[in-house]
């Protein structure tokens, strides 16, 4: 009988090509290559930009685990985003696509494409998809149950007269992309323990976009498509794993200074004092119940139908926003709580009508510890640094800003990059909850594997069932080994 067992891994390899680990979650780093000159953006168009977002928010046991390269920086003064390199169709052409937690559908540019930018401000090469070009390439047609599952959580639609699988996404700006899909080849490396395979191939439906508006227009930020990370059907992650090619679970982690960069996961980061919260059932987006905030350890008064959840309320967590939002009344308490708490030790003032601080000493020994209090009793921490935001000095004083902002006349929550920063957070699609907690995302870290279902164990860990026999253990260490030596292949 096979050996069972589930395992930790510690990989620090930086992949340069898309690769999958034999039953292993690949650990890859993010780094900051965007070249932009200047740091000096006001809050307020952060907020715009966040905004325009905003708008675009649409609702196991493995062979292996694909991992892409990524690009890209988080500052909150850059106008930044993560992206990764796909092959696609055969042979292979690459596309650069922004890594997106809010959305589903994976869509790059194709031939043809109406208003679809030629250069692009990142500095990176932009391509067009030509289903004609390939060989592999083939319409989906609206008979296709992939489209049908995509026609009920709106990700799809159909023409009668032309029998076409399509797309249109309209954004909160006006802009949005409009096209067809195909069902063509993804390509990425296979390695295994012990040696590594040739190219590895799997189908996946994918959109292509024949016309872009508004913002996306832009050559500014310009990528190629869109890789979306939600958890419906049509989302990379969702079609994998269902061919089993990668667990239904993905993990980041930020790195939150001045370099940018992090750790992308298509797996289960592991760490001591992981907390997680349930997703919000039957929701579009990654919805997790937040019930309460605090600030310097005191509750605030916030009655609770503020944070109920429903299509336009409650809380979501993306990646993809710069700042954090909170609802009307929340946002007030929280302001209040921590204006109470600093009045004896900085200047308040408002700049742009952004609540700001001059501050002449570090904001660790001035402004409170707040959390987000969520549902399981899972508390996501704030330090200072995970609400303010620095400004350009004046005079001899430091300038901090509140980095929360609020969406006028909706009560939606959206937890973006700066809580996410400096923080492991799971994306466990599999058991409906999404888990974080405090990293240095400098470091490597540890990913757990299923090598079958219906057990748990953990290596370098504990437990691990008493009822191990010393071939599952024995097992377990040869194939830890294996993976240390491939790791060191890699990095040669």
């Amino acid at each position: 009988m096979a050996a069972v067992f589930r395992a930790w891994v510690v990989i620090t390899v930086v992949i340069t090509e898309a690769a999958v680990v034999g039953g292993f979650p690949a650990t890859f780093k993010l780094e900051r290559s965007i070249p932009l000159a200047s740091h000096e953006l006001e809050l307020s168009e952060l907020v715009e930009r966040d905004r325009l977002r905003h708008g675009r928010l649409l609702e196991s046991s493995s062979v292996g685990v694909v991992g892409f390269p990524v690009s890209g920086t988080y500052d909150p003064f850059i106008v930044g985003l993560y992206y990764t390199k796909l092959q696609l169709g055969s042979p292979p052409r690459e596309f650069n696509v922004q890594i997106d937690t809010g959305s589903d559908v994976l869509w790059v540019g194709c031939n043809s494409c109406n208003g679809c930018p030629k250069s692009s401000g990142l500095k990176i090469p932009l391509n067009f998809f030509d289903p004609g070009s390939s060989s592999t390439a083939s319409l989906v047609s609206c008979s296709d149950q992939r489209c049908s599952s995509g026609i009920q959580v709106s990700d799809s639609t159909c023409s009668g007269s032309s029998n076409q699988c399509s797309y249109t996404f309209q954004y909160g700006d006006g802009s949005g992309t409009s096209g067809y899909y195909v069902s063509d080849l993804l390509h990425f490396n296979t390695i295994l323990p012990g040696h590594t395979t040739g190219n590895a191939t799997a189908s996946i439906m994918f959109g292509c976009s024949m016309l872009h508006t508004g913002k996306l227009t832009d050559s500014h930020r310009a990528v190629d498509g869109i890789f979306g990370f939600g958890q419906q059907s049509l989302s990379v992650i969702s079609q994998l794993s269902s061919q089993r090619v990668t667990p239904r679970t993905f993990s980041h982690c930020l790195k939150g200074n001045d370099d940018g960069g992090g750790i992308l996961v298509l797996g289960e980061i592991v760490e001591p004092d992981m907390v997680y919260t349930p997703l919000v059932p039957s929701m579009p987006h990654y919805n997790i119940d937040l019930r309460s905030i605090s600030v310097g350890g005191q509750v605030l008064s916030i009655d609770a139908s503020v944070f109920s959840t429903s299509i336009n309320h409650g809380a979501i967590i993306d990646s993809g926003t710069t700042l954090s939002y909170l609802a009307d009344e929340a946002y007030n308490a929280f302001i209040d709580a921590i204006n109470n708490a600093v009045s004896e030790h900085v200047h308040p003032v408002l700049s742009h009508g952004n609540q700001c601080y001059l501050i002449t000493d570090s904001i660790d020994h001035i402004f409170p510890e707040a959390s987000l209090n969520f549902a399981g009793g899972a508390a996501l921490i704030l330090h200072p640094e995970d609400y303010l935001i620095q400004q350009n000095p004046i005079g001899g004083s430091a300038v901090w800003c509140i980095g929360f902002k609020t969406i006028e006349g909706q009560k939606l929550t959206i937890l973006g990059d700066l809580v996410m920063k400096d923080k492991i957070f799971v994306y466990d699609l599999e058991k409906q909850q999404i888990g974080w907690v405090n990293y240095d995302c400098s470091s490597s870290v540890n990913v757990s594997v299923n090598t079958e279902p219906g057990k748990t164990k953990f290596v370098n860990a504990r437990p691990i069932n008493n009822s191990s026999s010393p071939d599952e253990l024995q097992t377990t260490v040869a194939l830890l080994l294996n993976m240390f030596m491939l790791a060191g292949l890699l990095l040669l």
